[in-house]
């Protein structure tokens, strides 16, 4: 059974194969990038769903649901490289990262969405939410197995075990679930909020053995002043800072990116769940209204 479902790419430019080989790994050739968004109508949007609904919403939960558009949008970001030629992903899935403490340890693993370009926000937020506290509460079974033979590996074969696990499931396209290694644990893309460390702006290395070529940080929103018709008025403002790896990523690919997440998140109202169709949420102990029908 494969790995990954994937559909080869075909009419690659020629700069496209001069791209791929120029750089032999995810270390060579990555490009880094900081966008500006405006986030005073999403954190009004924000506070509106939680009051609407009950549920928790963060700017995490938007960048998710914006990005899997954006690769909706653009398909040829959602892809990966097997022998040097591009592979397109059939699904979209979105990660992001998780802090587990245990015992005065601090780890950092990943929760995922698949299939995010066909989710509503309420069920991405529904759905990250569970999927992180699985995590953090070592629930998840594949990946706690995944976790625990990498902590039996002898460091001195450390780098020659992380590139024959890449190999075997990306390059190969190999299900590797029998060995303890999830199933497409990091996805199309991953999302990492610096701003709750406190920063404004940070770039993520990207990781080669993942194979995930865009690496997406939110910072903290701000106060600053901003420009609005003409006039200086005070602001919210938040860097959205993005790795992306330049062999079968570029500008025109990075411009819809940037563009999608500028439309979503500057104006949320109207590209996210519509609020008076998101239902609020029924705590377990309150039954719902019988209807007179019923």
């Amino acid at each position: 059974m494969a790995h990954l479902e994937l559909i080869p790419k075909e009419n690659v430019s020629s700069f496209r194969k001069l791209a791929i080989g120029s750089w032999k790994t995810a270390y060579d050739p990555t490009v880094y990038g900081t966008m500006t968004l405006r986030m005073d109508k999403a954190l009004a949007y924000i506070e509106a769903f939680r009051v609407k609904t009950g549920i928790r919403l963060t700017v995490t939960h938007l960048l998710a649901k914006a990005m899997a558009e954006a690769l909706r949008r653009c398909p040829d970001a959602n892809a990966i490289l097997r022998f040097n030629r591009i592979y397109l992903r059939k699904r979209v899935t979105i990660s992001t990262l998780v802090v587990q403490t245990d015992g005065g340890k601090v780890d950092l693993t990943s929760a995922k969405i698949d299939d995010a370009e066909q989710k509503s926000l309420r069920e991405i937020a529904a759905e990250l939410e569970a999927a992180v506290q699985k995590v953090r509460q070592r629930k998840d079974e594949m990946l706690e197995r995944g976790k625990g033979t990498i902590h039996k590996m002898p460091y001195a074969f450390l780098n020659f075990f992380t590139w024959l696990i890449s190999f075997f499931m990306y390059t190969l396209n190999w299900d590797m679930t029998w060995a303890g290694m999830p199933r497409d644990a990091f996805g199309s893309a991953i999302i990492t909020n610096v701003g709750s460390l406190g920063l404004d702006t940070a770039y993520v290395p990207l990781v080669p053995y993942t194979r995930v070529p865009i690496f997406i940080a939110p910072g903290a929103i701000k106060d600053a002043p901003v420009v609005e018709n003409g006039k200086v008025v005070p602001g919210k403002l938040m860097n959205v800072n993005a790795s992306f790896d330049h062999r079968f990523i570029d500008g025109f690919h990075a411009s819809i990116l940037a563009n999608t997440f500028r439309e979503m998140l500057e104006n949320p109202f109207e590209h996210f769940d519509k609020l008076d169709d998101v239902a609020p949420v029924i705590p377990a102990d309150v039954k719902p209204p019988v209807s007179a029908a019923g």
